[in-house]
């Protein structure tokens, strides 16, 4: 019994799988954090080309 729990004691298998799930899980964090200012910045330029379109007078003289 005592041998078990000494071999089990020194096993690392599970601790490769915990790094890598923790790696996994920041890396997906960074993504979604990414992928939120790129669709913040998106959603600001179509509003600000779509005001300029708005605004655009063809009459305007020019």
């Amino acid at each position: 019994m005592f041998n078990f729990i000494k071999n089990f004691r020194k096993d690392e298998n599970g601790a490769v799988t915990v790094d890598w799930v923790v790696l996994t899980a920041a890396i997906v964090a960074l993504a979604v954090v990414a992928f939120d200012t790129i669709g913040t910045s998106a959603t600001n330029m179509i509003n600000n080309a779509a005001g300029e379109v708005d605004a655009y007078d063809p009459n305007d003289g020019a």
